[in-house]
């Protein structure tokens, strides 16, 4: 019997996949933490500038963003919240993108948010695995969103038994975003 490959998979069924695989890396016993949705790409650092980034009442900031001298900008977030700000952040850096945070027993409507995404193959928005000197929880290629399009970044967690599902989607989409309102569904939050 032939597995079929991560192209061979549908979108939604991908994502699924990839949400259980993050549960079951999580349900190892550990201190209580924060959520972390970036916890796909941990690498080491090089040179990158930070970017200042606002801080949540215990001081901890709700998301870093640091820009490579390569172009590709790495993501960690650490806490569910300021998705706004995270996007203010990436276009003053020249990424032209749109990030929503959606909590699980939610999905963006309507769907699709755009006339067209392009496939993977057309931009590669999302760099997996992060190049060396990358060390971000989650690397994009804003050089790949080109003029007319905008990169959508969604991300959900919730907790599970003790630990944190993360999903992040990824895309390149041609024309206007329609704005994400928050709808009820028993779906995945990243099925598109």
């Amino acid at each position: 019997m032939s597995w079929p490959t991560e192209r061979d998979l549908p979108e939604g069924r991908r994502r699924l996949l990839k949400e259980f695989v993050m549960t079951e890396i999580d349900k190892a016993p550990r201190k209580r933490r924060l959520p972390r949705l970036a916890v796909l790409a941990p690498a080491l650092g090089l040179a990158a500038a930070a970017v200042a980034v606002p801080l949540l009442a215990g001081g901890t900031p709700a998301y870093a963003v640091t820009k490579g001298a390569d172009g590709l900008i790495d993501i960690t977030i650490n806490e569910a919240k300021d998705p706004k700000g995270l996007q203010a952040e990436l276009q003053a850096m020249g990424a032209n993108v749109v990030v929503d945070y959606i909590p699980m027993g939610k999905k963006c409507s309507p769907q699709p948010r755009a006339a067209r995404f392009l496939s993977k193959e057309e931009a590669e928005l999302s760099v997996w695995p992060a190049p060396e000197g990358h060390f971000g929880g989650f690397t994009i290629d804003p050089r790949v969103i080109g003029p007319g399009q905008t990169g959508v970044l969604e991300f959900s967690s919730s907790e599970n038994n003790g630990g944190v599902i993360a999903g992040i989607w990824a895309r390149v989409a041609e024309g206007p975003i329609a704005e994400c309102v928050l709808v009820d569904t028993t779906e995945a939050p990243l099925s598109h």
